[in-house]
């Protein structure tokens, strides 16, 4: 099933984002992630796409496995990051047969060491172009999200232009975006606020990361230009060498975010897992028990 047809259901959906493991263990990890958390029947997961070919190929293998033997409905991440055009019509072609319907359409992080994102020859330089050759591709067979920032891209000076980006992106065929991470719900209501003003009617999912430990968390903000209320910050740094109170401070406050966001009309929670089912599952549970899942 289409994602944009479970997001006019009418009741807001619950995904969880996974990455494709690297080695033996990380793939058993994420096995036993997924087996604790398909009882909590989440609307769809979706699988990152990395930037080597072992792990593009995990990708696909893992979205057509959760779908064929869950009954999951699941999403392909894909990237321009590393691919030709006609690398990216060929895995595109794999998704498709695979019977996957669903895709995230990203630009991709530049390699690391690297400041800058350059393209490939004969590749695309933003997302914007890769949702424009997918529509051509595949256009009624795909339901197409993308992300987008709250408090703008970090390779964006302006938010007002990268808004701009994102709409543009948007007319190119997105039918939803999903948010990078944030810890503060006013940056997702006046994100959807603004985007509403300049005529973004896709809906905005809330994309949320449970804080599980301090050094990791704060990697990730750096990385996509998110920042933390300062109360948080002190209770997480006065907890940071106590890694059990931090995953409590961390599944307390992304209850409270959840329960936020969902009481102000966000369509749904993507949780970003880090192929870790703790933390999710108890925040899920104290959705459920509190009347917000079905």
């Amino acid at each position: 099933m289409k994602i944009k047809e479970l997001l006019t259901r009418g009741r807001p959906t619950f995904s969880f984002e996974f990455f494709p493991p690297k080695s033996d263990e990380a793939a058993r990890q994420l096995e036993q992630t997924i087996t604790e958390l398909q009882p909590l029947k989440p609307s769809f997961v979706s699988v990152t796409y990395g930037a080597g070919g072992s792990t593009r190929e995990r990708t696909i293998e893992i979205v057509t496995k959760v779908k064929r033997e869950t009954g999951i409905e699941a999403m392909a991440h894909l990237t321009c990051a590393g691919s030709t055009r006609e690398d990216l019509k060929g895995v595109l072609g794999r998704i498709r047969d695979a019977g996957i319907e669903n895709v995230l359409a990203l630009r991709g992080d530049p390699p690391k060491g690297q400041t800058g994102f350059t393209p490939v020859e004969d590749g695309f330089r933003y997302a914007s172009e890769l949702v424009r050759f997918i529509r051509e591709l595949h256009d009624s067979v795909m339901c197409l999200g993308g992300a987008c920032y709250p408090e703008k891209h970090p390779e964006c000076g302006n938010p007002a232009v990268d808004l701009a980006n994102l709409k543009n992106k948007i007319d190119r065929g997105l039918d939803f975006v999903i948010t990078q991470l944030f810890f503060n719900n006013q940056h997702y209501f006046d994100f959807v606020q603004r985007a509403r003003r300049i005529g973004i009617q896709v809906p905005i999912i809330a994309g949320i990361m449970p804080i599980t430990n301090a050094s990791q968390i704060e990697r990730f903000m750096v990385s996509c230009s998110a920042t933390i209320p300062f109360e948080l910050a002190e209770e997480l740094d006065r907890r940071r060498d106590n890694p059990q109170a931090v995953m409590e401070l961390g599944i307390a406050h992304a209850t409270a975010q959840c329960a936020g966001l969902l009481d102000g009309g966000a369509p749904g929670i993507h949780f970003y897992t880090l192929n870790r089912s703790t933390a999710t599952r108890e925040i899920y549970a104290a959705l459920h028990a509190a009347g917000y899942t079905g």
